[in-house]
Parts: structure tokens; C-alpha cells; sequence
């Protein structure tokens, strides 16, 4: 009977895979056999994982149930995660990346401005923790090259301090203009 159900599995508690990460489904897909009893259907699921604060996997899961192919693809998604360079809440600098067909954009934006993006790449810039984007998808749509060229585009991008470094050299901050203007004070004297 009615009564005799297992208790709801605890949303928060995540099936105690690790820590707290955003996980979402960005597409399903439905495939079938036919056998000579009639059709198999097998599911494939693409999934973003990500701790929004500059961490992002992407995976892609197969199974005969689509909770198994969720699964799968959190799992996979979960192992392959990478870290992305944030300058505040957008992305440090623009950014263009092709995967297959798909072709991405990204342009950093004003505190405010939003995620301005399709429903594939805004899912991965939520997960990334991109809170201020311009975006731009061209070429394919197809929403696996989609997500795998915006995670190689986030791939790519690299902080100042990280490319001076790299070089080796210093990051020089331009002086304040409290103190240039004493400097030439005192020189005139």
C-alpha cells in the first residue's frame, strides 16, 4: 500500500557524493533498438557540475533509465572538473572558443549586466559561478558542442597576475595621483 514507500531521499543531502556542488541536466536524450519483441530505448544525459566559485565539470552519462544516466553523468562530470579564472563575478577578458561546430563568445560585463546567454551556456556559466556575461553563440547548435566549447573557452581564460607571473615579471599598479602630483611638487621646488 500507499504506506509501505521508502522515505523521499533528502535533497540537500546529495547522496552523499562529496560537497555541496550545482548540478544540472542540460539535455536528455531518448535512442532506441528495435529488437524482435519490439523497441529498447537506452538515455543519454549531459550534466554540468559546478561549486560556483570557479570550479566546472561537464559529463555525459549512458544508461537503460534516465536516474541511471543522470547519475552517470553527474558522476562523470564530478571527475572531470576544472578550475576557471574569475576576475570578481565576470569573466577577465573576452573570449572565443570553437568545439565541432559550435562557436562561443564570451564578453566580460558590468556589475549588474547579468548572464545575457542561451539556456546551454548560461548553465555552465551558473555553474562556474559567472554571475556578469555577454555571450554569443554561433554555428551549431547542437547543445553538447555548445557546453563543451563554452567549458573550453572558460579553459582559456587566465588572469593578469597569472600571465605576468608565467613571464616572470611584476605586476606594476600605476601610482596614485595623490602622490605623482607631491612627486612633481617637490621636483619644482
Amino acid at each position: 500500500g500507499r504506506f509501505n514507500r521508502r522515505p523521499r531521499r533528502d535533497q540537500n543531502n546529495n547522496d552523499d557524493r562529496g560537497p555541496e556542488l550545482f548540478e544540472k541536466v542540460i539535455y536528455i536524450n531518448r535512442s532506441s533498438k528495435v529488437v524482435k519483441g519490439g523497441r529498447r530505448f537506452n538515455f543519454s544525459a549531459l550534466v554540468v557540475v559546478g561549486n560556483r566559485e570557479g570550479k566546472v565539470g561537464l559529463g555525459f552519462g549512458k544508461a537503460g533509465e534516465v536516474a541511471s544516466a543522470i547519475k552517470k553523468g553527474s558522476d562523470n562530470a564530478r571527475a572531470e572538473m576544472v578550475s576557471v579564472s574569475l576576475r570578481n563575478d565576470t569573466i577577465p577578458h573576452e573570449v572565443r572558443s570553437i568545439y565541432d561546430g559550435a562557436n562561443i563568445l564570451l564578453k566580460p560585463a558590468c556589475p549588474g549586466t547579468g548572464v545575457i546567454a542561451g539556456k546551454v551556456v548560461r548553465s555552465v556559466l551558473d555553474a562556474a559561478g559567472v554571475s556578469n556575461v555577454l555571450s554569443k553563440s554561433l554555428g551549431s547548435k547542437n547543445a553538447a558542442n555548445v557546453a563543451k566549447a563554452t567549458l573550453q573557452a572558460l579553459r582559456q581564460l587566465q588572469l593578469k597576475k597569472d600571465i605576468y607571473a608565467k613571464r616572470g615579471m611584476e605586476v606594476r599598479t600605476p601610482a596614485a595621483p595623490e602622490a605623482a602630483t607631491a612627486e612633481k611638487t617637490e621636483a619644482v621646488n
